[in-house]
């Protein structure tokens, strides 16, 4: 069946407009994008197909061209219109958070760490310097590694962190495997950095893992 012959209330566009793009499914936001489906097949199908395919949404967005465009019913067209709405989602978060602006908002924090990070085949750590009003001073990328991690040493941590005069940072990573659950490594790094920057009196606020879903906070989970 057509999506044009669901109910309205069921299909992805119309339910993005009722309810909100929160509301929508990994696959249903994939078909918006799609726009039409191929023969046989409706744009949700298709959306559904290339989720299994690929194992998760995140995977799909981090496809290279050549990989991207070997996928029935995808090619150049789609991957540069993707390319191109992962830039705008990247430029207009780094607007919102731009030198200066205040950190209000968690939703807008996890979305703009999100746009940052997502995409990387490889581990990224990442830190937001931040005043003693939590106004944002720097973003950096500061360390990457293989998919299986990053070394991180908090003696570069802290030279950063005072060469921008910072009074608190929240730190963000990403999980290329798509599991946004801290390692044990993970927690025992955000331990040492919280330890050495506490010589200087820089408060860490929060580290996120970026994953599939919703960014992990060591802060929501009593972990800082």
């Amino acid at each position: 069946m057509s999506i044009k012959d669901w109910p309205a209330d069921e299909r992805p566009r119309e339910k993005l407009l009722q309810r909100g793009a929160a509301a929508l499914t990994d696959a249903e936001l994939l078909a918006i994008f799609l726009r039409t489906g191929t023969v046989g097949q409706s744009a949700v199908d298709m959306a559904r197909g290339l989720l299994s395919e690929y194992g998760s949404l995140q995977a799909l967005l981090a496809a290279d061209r050549e990989r991207f465009c070997q996928s029935h019913g995808l090619g150049d067209a789609k991957y540069a219109q993707l390319q191109a709405v992962l830039e705008m989602a990247r430029r207009h978060f780094s607007e919102v958070l731009k030198r200066g602006n205040a950190l209000t908002s968690p939703e807008i924090t996890r979305a703009y760490l999100s746009a940052q990070l997502r995409g990387y085949s490889f581990e990224v750590f990442a830190c937001l310097f931040l005043d003693n009003q939590h106004r944002v001073i720097q973003w950096e990328e500061l360390f990457r590694g293989t998919i299986d991690g990053a070394s991180v040493y908090p003696r570069e941590v802290a030279k950063r962190a005072l060469f921008h005069h910072a009074a608190a940072v929240i730190f963000a990573h990403n999980h290329p495997s798509g599991i946004n659950e801290p390692s044990q490594a993970d927690r025992q790094i955000t331990d040492k950095l919280k330890q050495a920057l506490g010589l200087f009196d820089i408060r860490v606020l929060d580290h996120f893992i970026v994953g599939d879903g919703l960014p992990y906070s060591f802060a929501e989970h009593g972990l800082i």
